[in-house]
Parts: structure tokens; sequence; C-alpha cells
């Protein structure tokens, strides 16, 4: 089902003053794009992998349709928290399982390179680049939500900028500065 952002816009308003229907009608019109957002965490994954596109659907929907103290601004904002909570399980269920494997030094990555599935190097890798996520927000929180938004919501830069009410430009110039810096994070040559 095909929708403008202004419907989408229009229902998150109502499911922040808790309309029992609101979130039946937002589901169907915007399914699509959280199963994108969900497919591209999972493309390189097994068919039979315990974690599917759709329960990782499923389950960031419903954490969504619960948040009972976002004011949802718009479209863009909606799916920039649905990226977030999808990277939240995500990194929950690959901390799960590699739990056990900890210490040593770390291995270099080239972000360029990850795949985010989860194999056991998927989740490995997962959590190295969380790790220097983390590391990043400490230093500039709003390039961190950059790639959090770009890397793993697969927003645009539009999008990205539209979610952050930061200027497309700003949004390019961030996202430069932060790949560069996660490259080096995560290449083991970070101060």
């Amino acid at each position: 089902m095909e929708s403008g952002p202004g419907e989408v816009t229009l229902l998150l308003g109502k499911l922040a003053e808790r309309d029992p229907d609101a979130a039946g009608e937002l589901m169907p019109l915007v399914y699509q794009e959280l199963r994108r957002i969900a497919g591209y965490y999972m493309r390189d994954e097994r068919a039979s992998h315990t974690l599917q596109p759709t329960a990782l659907v499923n389950e960031a929907y419903l954490r969504l349709a619960d948040q009972t103290r976002v004011d949802w601004r718009n479209r863009a904002h909606f799916f920039g928290v649905a990226a977030r909570l999808m990277r939240r399980i995500l990194v929950d269920h690959a901390r799960e399982r590699v739990a056990a494997k900890r210490g040593g030094r770390r291995a270099r990555i080239d972000l360029d390179q990850i795949e985010v599935g989860l194999t056991r190097e998927g989740c490995e890798e997962l959590l190295a680049v969380e790790e220097a996520l983390t590391r990043l927000r400490e230093f500039d929180p709003q390039q961190e939500r950059i790639v959090e938004l770009r890397y793993y919501g697969g927003l645009t830069v539009e999008e990205t900028a539209e979610a952050l009410r930061i200027s497309p430009r700003t949004v390019k110039r961030e996202w430069a500065m932060a790949r560069a810096w996660l490259q080096a994070e995560l290449a083991g040559e970070a101060a």
C-alpha cells in the first residue's frame, strides 16, 4: 500500500494521541519501508536463521507502537526511531550470540566491508561497530545519530537532515567526518 508522507505523519499524530485505531492503520503504510530496513540488516543471512526480517520488523513495530513519550514529528523521524530500535534488537541478539567470546586484540575491520548480518562473524563485526559508535557518541552525539540513520536506517541525506532538523549540507559534512573517524577506529588507528 502506497502512502504519502502526510498520511503517515497524520497517523503518527493520532498514535501519539492514543487513538486505538492508529496503530492498525499505520502498519500497512510503513510496513514495506520497515521491511526494507530489516532486509538491509539481514541481507547476508541464511534462510533458516532464527531471526528473520519479518520478526525484526514485528519486534520493532511493537516497540514503536508502544512509544508513549515520543512526539512523532514526521515520517522521517518515525523511520529514524525504527532504525534505532532495529539496531538495538540486532545488537542485543549479537551480544547473546558472542557473549562468551570476549577479550584479546581487536581485529581490524573495514567499515565498507562490514556485512551486518547475524552470522558469527557478522555478530562480531556488528558489535565492533556498536562499540565504535558508543565511543563516537562520547565525542559527537550528532555524528553518531547520522551514522545510525544513514548506515543502519538506510535514510538518504535529505531524510536524515529532516529527521535531525539540520541541513543536508551539515549531514554530508558530518557523515564524511564520522565515516573517517569510524574507519580509523575500526582499523585500530584512532587515538
